[in-house]
Order: structure tokens, then C-alpha cells, then sequence
């Protein structure tokens, strides 16, 4: 609402107003009123001298900003004039404090002051508690204000500079497929004769390979390769054979591992050739584990090498673990599929845990180092509580020198690492730097056991070098890539594969959360960070400080111990993220099962997220 009035002598009462700003030049003001209803009275006709002296001169912006906090919005508010050449200056309080209308004042022209001064009544509790209000509410919109300053961070380092490994074979998977669907219409009895001739000519490779030392490079490897994912589109319509398709894998995997023992660990070569035969198969293999009837019988265990070992023994789903054992497990997590994922040769794992069995008691216990607590101690019950898609036995071979030394070695290696986890706050090393130790992430929680007793696992270091991934995990933390990854450990030529669990439920599950993984990593920009949510930085930095005092206790606290707030809220997105799309991709995944009549394969799962993605942006 907007009144003039014009003259010098101007009298208002009990207009109903809350805040009243007046504008004057010369002789005419008008009053320009905002707010709720409450009755006031203003003496507006002093003198360019007298608002002078009441103010002390003419105010700045930020000097009339001060007086506005201090008089908050219910106390004698000033009202703001400006002069012939419009400049701000505070004047006579306008009175906003009592419902009752208050006497006229007048003023004495001569003098320019006024002839009587308006005495307000005493402030009612109503507008003491409102300024308290509104005054809380500017402290509390400041410290917020103050809390979403992003913070700081060094430049991300750059990767290890390696040859990330690329399959470059989807023309090839595509065929593969074209194969089951060709093979599914001839039917298992018109494929008996192929499929048997396959599976000797691969007998037949491995045994030739098992006649003497080769080199990683030599063809019989090729070939080998080559027939395995051939084999697989007959096996896959053929689920009648999928144990002597099994069987084959896990004796390819056997005699690779026995070959590997001499080669460098670290050449390009020796890495890509193993990582083709050992991943590439079980690729293969869950491929066909996931074209099988749920009617068809099928061990959740596949066994490996029984390699002996002297030390404490105990059986978990029919298999025979020592203590001293390494488990190497799959979670179910968004970030699992990242730790997987997210190196130079992608894998199926994500985490390590130390298996340690009491000589007395028969009791397992786990040594293992999670994110929200570091370092501790869990009963094999709460170990399996924890989502796990996959779960890989690993033993060390035991014609090792410093086994054949000390056959109980594994066994006091675990024993040790138990009573540190026990006897000592290690917290959890995001950084990734598997050479100090004071703090571990959980591939070091083993690593580091095991080095005491003189033996160095991880003979083929992890490397992470793609500037997608090192942006990404630069962003949560992590400093060191050229380090020790959970899926690396397989390749280790010090240990045996001795037996995996897989949950067929669920491994349609593990595919997807890879290849969601996989799509996000190819679509987002090379060197940028995880993305977060600015406006969610105050309260984690709440919950953060909140945490850090539980942290003080030995508790954990909604942010991890070693984790910014600022990198809660970039996994938060990110997970947030990837179950959108992943859901999305399981609905897709059923679709495609009902109209194709099977399981999309990995390399579909790809274009199926690709879909799931572009239909999720749109969504947002």
C-alpha cells in the first residue's frame, strides 16, 4: 500500500501496519507499509538537522543493516528517509507496540523538533518472544550460511598410468548368444555329440598344458580360452551338462594357477592372461549357472583345490576351512560393485576377511576392517549376516618355503592379527596406502598379518589408472593406486583357490550392480569427482561433529571415523544413484526374460542399463 500526504506538519495514527518504510523529498513522504495488522503511530516532520543528530549522519547500507538486527521487527522500529539527493537516513522511531491508539504528537515548526515525545507502552510478552524468535532465526540461517561453505581438497592424484585391460569383443559375445539361441531350438539330445567333442578337445588342451612349464604367452592358452566360451552357449542349452562344464573351469582355474608360479607377476602378459582365463571363465560359467532351471540341483559350493593344512579345521556348508584361511567375499553394497569394478582388471570381489579357528574351542572368528568402525572382530554368524553375493575360499599353497618351515604359520599368522584387532583401535584406511599400516583397509588387514611372517601377498599389485575411476575414488578418499584389491588376490600364485559359494538368488543381482557399475564409469566425465548435494552439507557436518564425539567413546557414529562430510554425501548420492538405475534394470532384465524365454546375458545387461539410464534421467 502506498499514501502521500503532503505538508510539513503529518500526524498518522493507529494505522494497521506491522513495518513502515517512508521515502521524503522536499515536502512530500509517502509511506509505503508491509506485514500483519498490528496499530501504530508515527511522528514523521523533524528537520534534515534533527535526523542528523538521531542517527549521527547518513547511513550505509550496512550501518542500517546493524540498526535492523538490533531493533529486530516488534521494538521502536527507525523508519528510513531519503533526502533531496535520496541518500538513507535513519529518523524517528516509528512505535509498533501497543494495540491502543496513541495520543497525537505534534510538532513545533519553528524549531523542528517535536513539541511532545510519544511514550510507548511497556513491550507485551507476544512481541519479546517474537523477537526472540526472528533473532534466533537470523543466528540459525548464518550458521547455516557458515556450514555450506564447501571445503577445500588438494588436487586428486593421478592414477598408477597403466593399460587399463578392455575385452573388445562384443562382436564375439554376440555370437555367442546367437549360438544358445540357435543351440535352445535343437534341443539338448541334438547337441549331445557337439558338446561331447567340445569338452574333450578342452580335456585334451589341459592336459597337454599340464606336461610341462609354459609361458603365459603360449597359444595352447589361446585356444583354451577360445573353446571355454565356445563351449558355454551348448552347456547353457544343455543344463543336463553344466557339472562337466563346472568341472572344466575349476580345473582350467587349477592348472593356470599351478603355471602362473613362475611367471612375473606384474608383466602385462603374465596380468592379462590370467585375468582372461580366470575371470573370463567364471564369467562364462555363471552365464550358463544363470540359463539353468531353478528346479536343477546345484551345490551353492564349488570346490577347488583341496590343498592340505595342518592347522585348525572346521566345516561351513560342507567345506573344510583352516584357520589361517583368506575369504574373499562379494557385497551387496552399490559401493561393493564400485571396489570390484573400479581397477584396471575388473573383478567379482570386494572384500577380505582373516579366518582365524580356536585350537580348543573350535571357535571361527573373522578378522576384518569395515568402513564405519576400522579394524575388528566377528563370529563367523555375524560375518554371513552381512549381504554377501559371493564368497571365495583362499589358502596359501602349502609347499611354500615358510609353510614347509612352519606348517602352523597361517595359524599363528591369524592368532596375532587377532589379538591386535582385539587389543588395539586400527581405524579404517581410506586412503588405500598398504604400507603404513597404522591405519587398514580390509585387503591390508590381511596383507599386513601375513607380512609379519615374511610372506608378501598381492605379488600382483592392484592398479588403478582409468581418470574416471581415480576422480571417483579421489573424491572419497582414496590416495594410492597402485595398492591391494580384494579381486586381485585370486591371481596371487601363493594361494589356491580351495572353494566359492554363489547364491544363484542373487547373482543375477551381482551381474546387474557390474554392469550398472560398468555403464556409469563409460557415461560420466573423465576426472570429475562424485557428484553431492550442497544443500545436505550442513546437517552432515552435524551429523559429523555428532559423530566424532561417539568416536571419542569407541563408538561409530552416522559418518564414519576417517570420512568428511562431504564424502558421506558423495557416497550417499552415489549409491542413491546406482539403485535407481539398478532397479530399473532388474524390471528391464524381467521383461526380457518373459518375452526372449532366458536370462539376458552380461553384454546385454549392458544395453538394458544404457536403456535404464537414459529412461532415469528423464525420470529426474
Amino acid at each position: 500500500m502506498r499514501q502521500l500526504f503532503r505538508g510539513s506538519n503529518l500526524h498518522v495514527q493507529a494505522l494497521t501496519f506491522d513495518l513502515l518504510v517512508a521515502y521524503c523529498a522536499d515536502s512530500l513522504c509517502f509511506f509505503v507499509v508491509f506485514g500483519e495488522p498490528v496499530p501504530i503511530e508515527v511522528n514523521c516532520a523533524l528537520g534534515l538537522d534533527a535526523w542528523k543528530r538521531w542517527s549521527g549522519g547518513l547511513l550505509t547500507i550496512k550501518q542500517l543493516m546493524v540498526r535492523f538486527l538490533k531493533y529486530g521487527f516488534h521494538a521502536s522500529f527507525p523508519c528510513v528517509v531519503c533526502s533531496h539527493s535520496r541518500e538513507c537516513l535513519l529518523r524517528q522511531k516509528v512505535l509498533v507496540q501497543s494495540p491502543q491508539p496513541f495520543e497525537r504528537a505534534t510538532v513545533n515548526h519553528s524549531t523542528k523538533e517535536p513539541a511532545s515525545t510519544l511514550k510507548p507502552p511497556s513491550k507485551p510478552l507476544v512481541n519479546r518472544i517474537s523477537k526472540i524468535f526472528f533473532n534466533c532465526l537470523a543466528a540459525l540461517t548464518l550458521g547455516y550460511v557458515l556450514l555450506l561453505i564447501p571445503e577445500s581438497h588438494p588436487p586428486f592424484p593421478k592414477g598408477a598410468g597403466k593399460r587399463p585391460f578392455v575385452w573388445n569383443l562384443n562382436a564375439f559375445w554376440s555370437s555367442l548368444e546367437q549360438q544358445f539361441n540357435q543351440n535352445r531350438t535343437a534341443g539338448c539330445s541334438g547337441l549331445e555329440t557337439q558338446l561331447s567333442a567340445a569338452l574333450s578337445e578342452n580335456n585334451r588342451l589341459l592336459e597337454l598344458i599340464a606336461t610341462k612349464p609354459l609361458g603365459p604367452a603360449d597359444p595352447l592358452f589361446t585356444s583354451l580360452e577360445t573353446n571355454l566360451f565356445n563351449l558355454a552357449p551348448l552347456a547353457a542349452a544343455c543344463p543336463a551338462r553344466l557339472h562337466d562344464y563346472i568341472e572344466l573351469v575349476t580345473r582350467t582355474r587349477a592348472e593356470v594357477k599351478r603355471q602362473s608360479q613362475s611367471w612375473d607377476s606384474n608383466a602385462p602378459s603374465t596380468r592379462d592372461r590370467i585375468y582372461r582365463l580366470l575371470f573370463g571363465s567364471r564369467l562364462a560359467l555363471e552365464e550358463v549357472m544363470l540359463q539353468a532351471p531353478a528346479n536343477l540341483d546345484m551345490p551353492p559350493a564349488i570346490l577347488g583345490t583341496n590343498e592340505p593344512s595342518q592347522t585348525p579345521a572346521l566345516k561351513i556348508f560342507g567345506v573344510t576351512v583352516h584357520s589361517g584361511d583368506i575369504l574373499v567375499s562379494r557385497g551387496g553394497a552399490p559401493t561393493s560393485a564400485l571396489i570390484a569394478r573400479g581397477n584396471d582388471y575388473p573383478g567379482n570381489f570386494s572384500h577380505v576377511a582373516l579366518l582365524h579357528i580356536d585350537d580348543k574351542t573350535a571357535q571361527a572368528s573373522l578378522i576384518e576392517s569395515h568402513i564405519e568402525s576400522g579394524v575388528g572382530v566377528s563370529s563367523l554368524e555375524k560375518y554371513l549376516e552381512d549381504k554377501k553375493l559371493r564368497i571365495m575360499v583362499l589358502r596359501l599353497r602349502s609347499n611354500l618355503p615358510e609353510l614347509l618351515q612352519d606348517p602352523m604359520l597361517p595359524h599363528r599368522v591369524a592368532t596375532a592379527a587377532l589379538q591386535s584387532a582385539k587389543g588395539t583401535h586400527i581405524p579404517y584406511d581410506f586412503a588405500m596406502d598398504c604400507r603404513d599400516h597404522a591405519s587398514q583397509f580390509c585387503s591390508e588387514v590381511v596383507s599386513a598379518a601375513y607380512e609379519e611372517a615374511g610372506i608378501r601377498l598381492w605379488q600382483g599389485s592392484t592398479f588403478i589408472s582409468s581418470p574416471t575411476v581415480t576422480a571417483w575414488l579421489g573424491s572419497v578418499g582414496v590416495r594410492h593406486f597402485e595398492t591391494q584389491e580384494p579381486a586381485d588376490l585370486e591371481y596371487d600364485p601363493q594361494v589356491t583357490v580351495v572353494a566359492e559359494w554363489r547364491d544363484r538368488s542373487t547373482l543375477l543381482k551381482a551381474h546387474i550392480d557390474d554392469a550398472v557399475t560398468d555403464v556409469m564409469l563409460q557415461q560420466a566425465s573423465p576426472g570429475e569427482p562424485l557428484d553431492y548435494q550442497l544443500l545436505l552439507l550442513p546437517p552432515s557436518r552435524l551429523a559429523k561433529a555428532y559423530s566424532f564425539v561417539l568416536n571419542l567413546f569407541g563408538k561409530p557414529g552416522p559418518v564414519p571415523e576417517g570420512m568428511s562430510a562431504t564424502t558421506a554425501l558423495r557416497v550417499k548420492k552415489y549409491r542413491s544413484s546406482h539403485d535407481a538405475i539398478a532397479a530399473r534394470v532388474l524390471s528391464l532384465s524381467d521383461k526380457f526374460r518373459q518375452t526372449q524365454g532366458y536370462t539376458p546375458p552380461y553384454w546385454k545387461l549392458i544395453e538394458l542399463t544404457r536403456q535404464a539410464t537414459a529412461q532415469t534421467g528423464k525420470r529426474s
